[in-house]
C-alpha cells in the first residue's frame, strides 16, 4: 500500500543500511551524497528492501549543497499516437512536458538537483532532435500533496503520484492532476485529464537503468510510450 508517510520507518536503522550500501559500492564520496529518506518513507519496509541496492542508493542521494546527479543515455523505444502528437503540441503552451518527436537512438541527458524553494528535486531531461535545438523538459518532484509526492510541471499544474515496487522495478503512477497554489490543490476536471502517466525505473546493471514513460488514456488507449537506457555518471 502506498502512503504519504511510512510510520514503520526507522531512520537510525535506515541510515545504517544506507551506510553499509555505500561501503560496498564506492566509499566516502558516495556516502556524502546519501541520506535522503523521503522516497524510502513512501514505501513499506518490504517493498524498499526488494529494490536492487543500486536503485535504493540512487533514490537516497542527498542533493543539497549544489550536488548534481547526471545520467546519460539514448532513447531505445518511442511510440506516439496521432492523438498523443496533438496533445504534445498543445502542451507546448505549458512547457512541453511530453516527447515531441519519435526519433529512436536519440542522445538524452537527465540531471537532478535540489529545488531550494520547495525542498524537492529539480529534474531536467534533455532529448536531442534531428532538427533544431534539443527538447528540454523541466519538472520538480515535491514531497507534498495528497499522496506525499507530486510532480510539478509549471504554470501552476501538478500531478499527484503514488510510488510502488513491482517485480523489483520502482514505479511512479499518477492519480490526479490539479492546480497547485501554495498548500491548496484544485483538481482538474476528469474530461481534461491526459490519462494515467506511469514512469518506471528498472535496474539493468549497478550503474545503468531503463527508464520507461507510458501515458494511457481511459478512452483512447496508449498515447505515448518512451523507453531510454541511462548510465549513471560518477562525479
Amino acid at each position: 500500500m502506498n502512503r504519504a508517510l511510512n510510520l514503520n520507518t526507522n531512520p537510525a536503522l535506515e541510515t545504517s543500511t544506507l551506510s553499509s550500501e555505500v561501503g560496498s559500492e564506492g566509499g566516502s564520496k558516495l556516502g556524502s551524497q546519501l541520506g535522503d529518506l523521503r522516497f524510502r518513507a513512501l514505501l513499506s519496509n518490504h517493498a524498499w528492501a526488494s529494490l536492487p541496492p543500486a536503485v535504493r542508493r540512487r533514490f537516497s542521494k542527498r542533493l543539497a549543497g549544489g550536488a548534481t546527479a547526471i545520467y546519460t543515455g539514448r532513447v531505445t523505444e518511442i511510440r506516439i499516437s496521432k492523438l498523443g502528437r496533438g496533445l504534445a503540441q498543445i502542451l507546448r503552451l505549458i512547457g512541453a512536458p511530453l516527447p515531441l518527436t519519435s526519433t529512436r537512438n536519440a542522445p538524452t541527458v537527465v540531471t537532478v538537483t535540489e529545488d531550494a524553494a520547495s525542498g524537492g528535486q529539480n529534474w531536467t531531461r534533455l532529448f536531442a532532435r534531428d532538427r533544431g535545438f534539443p527538447q528540454i523538459i523541466h519538472s520538480v518532484k515535491r514531497f507534498s500533496g495528497p499522496t506525499g509526492l507530486e510532480e510539478y510541471i509549471g504554470f501552476g499544474i501538478a500531478m499527484a503520484l503514488v510510488i510502488s515496487v513491482e517485480g523489483g522495478v520502482l514505479v511512479f503512477r499518477s492519480t490526479q492532476y490539479y492546480f497547485a497554489f501554495g498548500r491548496s490543490r484544485v483538481p482538474l476536471p476528469r474530461w481534461v485529464s491526459p490519462g494515467e502517466l506511469t514512469v518506471s525505473h528498472k535496474e539493468v546493471s549497478p550503474t545503468s537503468f531503463l527508464f520507461t514513460l507510458h501515458l494511457e488514456h481511459r478512452t483512447f488507449g496508449s498515447l505515448v510510450h518512451q523507453e531510454a537506457l541511462y548510465e549513471e555518471e560518477r562525479l
